[in-house]
């Protein structure tokens, strides 16, 4: 993939998580600045994303564990660890730090 690609498809996917968030019902701060986008939940914990546009990777930092997503041909980002498709993954993440359910309704 071309780098020019792979910003934009990065890109794309933090403007969707920002305005999934401003849609929200679970109060989420967000802050988005130099490839980073880190997200600020009720009970003060954070959850950090930030390119890597070296390896083509989008990393997910969460309170629990890291993450590493590869972009494949047909358009998901998949874990490389845990072969986990990130969407679904990180409704999960953000409701386990949260502690509460957070449905984003992102769709890849």
């Amino acid at each position: 993939m071309k780098d020019s690609d792979y910003h934009e498809l990065i890109d794309t996917l933090f403007i969707a998580i920002e305005e999934a968030l401003d849609e929200c019902e679970v109060d989420i701060d967000y802050e988005g600045a130099g490839g980073i986008l880190s997200l600020t939940l009720p009970n003060h914990t954070k959850i950090i994303l930030n390119k890597q546009a070296p390896l083509q990777q989008l990393w997910v930092a969460t309170k629990f564990n890291g993450h590493h997503f590869n972009h494949t041909d047909d358009g998901k980002w998949i874990d490389e660890r845990t072969d986990s498709e990130f969407y679904s993954f990180f409704d999960e993440a953000i409701s386990k730090q949260a502690g509460q359910a957070v449905k984003l309704n992102l769709q890849g």
